[in-house]
């Protein structure tokens, strides 16, 4: 312990820290693509599953071979389908081929956007911060009550009468 020379190092030496000059720096993230260019992500929704891959391209959305706006007729969900691309700021340039099964349409629509954030990141990991602050890379865990014995659903009892 001859080579201490200050404080600091008498307490980095003390507590077996390495010096601040050593400290490892986070290796920043490698996109992942296929030998195709794509990246695959998988996105949950309620009891929604949907496979998501995406490449660059024009802007095509195809859903289980149908095109986004015959799949998802109601415009709300097509909004819900652009969300990733609005906030990340790359409209019409990615292509998403996603199959998608389980659950309705809204529950769907919810898990081909988590698939296609998590796809974007995956693909170009500068979107992380811009999608992770838009809370699109969060799965929603929400899922339907199961219903119990002694009840007529979840919660709700049956009708009482008194007499």
């Amino acid at each position: 312990m001859a080579d201490i020379k200050s404080l600091d190092d008498l307490k980095s030496a003390v507590s077996g820290a390495a010096a601040p000059a050593a400290a490892a720096v986070a290796a920043p993230r490698e996109p992942k693509r296929d030998s195709l260019g794509r990246s695959y992500a998988t996105g949950k929704r309620k009891d929604a599953v949907a496979r998501v891959w995406i490449k660059p391209g024009s802007g095509k959305v195809v859903v289980n071979g149908k095109e986004m706006a015959v799949y998802f007729a109601r415009p709300v969900l097509q909004m819900i389908l652009r969300q990733p691309f609005t906030v990340a700021n790359v409209e019409g340039q990615f292509d998403v081929f996603a199959t998608v099964a389980g659950g309705g349409l809204s529950g769907q629509a919810g898990a081909v956007k988590h698939g296609i954030s998590k796809a974007l990141q995956i693909y170009e990991p500068t979107l992380r911060g811009a999608l992770k602050a838009a809370g699109f890379l969060t799965r929603d865990s929400r899922v339907v009550e199961r219903k119990k014995y002694g009840k007529a659903k979840a919660r709700r009892s049956f009708q009482f009468s008194k007499r």
